[in-house]
């Protein structure tokens, strides 16, 4: 019995090299998701250069056992 046509696209992504999976991920999350969002993108970039910002002038951030304690939390619910 011949695969399903997901199974055997699946099969061969899996065979790709690194380079090429990110590529077809990419490709594949662009098909479902449209055209980026310009007030998300906008936003995204502000906080993107609040980090930077950030990083640059010391701040230590959180340690990684808060982070992810807040993430284990959110993503439990």
């Amino acid at each position: 019995m011949a695969m399903q046509p997901a199974a055997d696209i699946r099969a061969a992504a899996l065979c790709l090299t690194d380079e090429e999976k990110l590529e077809l991920a990419t490709e594949l999350l662009d098909s479902v998701e449209g055209q980026p969002d310009a007030e998300w993108e906008r936003a995204w970039v502000e906080e993107i250069e609040r980090r930077v910002s950030a990083a640059r002038s010391g701040s230590p951030g959180a340690p990684w056992e808060e982070v992810r304690a807040r993430l284990l939390t959110r993503f439990a619910r």
